[in-house]
């Protein structure tokens, strides 16, 4: 399946400022995703951004990058405003890859992109959980799913809920217990990507805080990839940092 991946990149961030362009084994990070989003067989890479700072180091490494508007609310509003910038086909299948994922497997891209279908305008990926610490942590975003593998809701509570096991003991999960763990990854199609912005917010997000609960409220469906393994972790403080820098100096790449 040809698809597009654009990476939405502001340079604001509360815990780690100006994170986009921290230096990975000399390249910023922003185009540390970008070059792995292009091992995933995209079509095309663009970095989405309302920053100069960013376009300039993206364009200093010969990675696409659209200037948006500095108002959208989400990354799911600028990155479709890039998807109507450049005239992208409705039918086109738009893969949204936060700036922060720059050890993101490109396999699963393709794989969540692959979920795109009639009738399915939307799509994710989870993988299952073993530990009890996380299967209870509502920083951990759970999801349910129903025979086809579509979303049946997200939660940061610890869903299904096993009624008979937790009742006697919360210490450990049962042998017949995986619950799944959300992977903040997505793939629209440019149709519904674009319909997206005039979604009203939902009173399910608004208490979970969970933007793509809104899709499910409205009654469009979202696919949901499972993979064998965890992706890894993404950055979002400077402890993450240190530990991606870390690994592109050992790589070496």
């Amino acid at each position: 399946m040809s698809f597009v991946v654009i990476i939405p990149a502001r340079l604001a961030s509360t815990r780690l400022p100006n994170k986009p362009l921290a230096d990975l084994g000399g390249k910023p990070m922003v185009v540390r995703v970008a070059e792995q989003a292009a091992l995933s067989g995209a079509a095309r890479v663009i970095v989405a951004t309302d920053h100069e700072d960013i376009r300039a180091a993206c364009a200093a490494h010969g990675v696409e990058a659209c200037m948006t508007r500095g108002d959208h609310p989400s990354g799911t509003d600028r990155i479709a405003e890039v998807a109507q910038l450049l005239r992208l086909p409705m039918d086109a299948v738009v893969v949204n890859l936060q700036g922060d994922e720059p050890l993101i497997d490109p396999r699963l891209l393709a794989a969540c992109a692959a979920q795109i279908r009639p009738g399915v305008p939307m799509a994710t990926c989870a993988h299952r959980l073993h530990e009890v610490a996380d299967a209870f942590n509502p920083n951990v975003v759970k999801v349910v799913l129903d025979k086809a593998n579509r979303a049946l809701y997200f939660s940061r509570a610890t869903i299904p809920w096993h009624r008979d096991r937790f009742a006697q003991s919360r210490d450990s999960l049962p042998p017949d217990y995986a619950p799944l763990r959300h992977i903040g990854l997505y793939a629209y199609s440019n149709a519904f990507l674009q319909s997206y912005p005039a979604l009203e917010a939902s009173p399910l997000e608004q208490i979970e805080a969970l933007e793509q609960l809104r899709v499910l409220w409205h009654g469009h469906a979202i696919a949901v990839h499972v993979t064998d393994t965890a992706p890894a972790a993404g950055v979002d403080t400077p402890q993450d940092l240190a530990r991606v820098q870390a690994h592109y100096r050992v790589d070496g790449s």
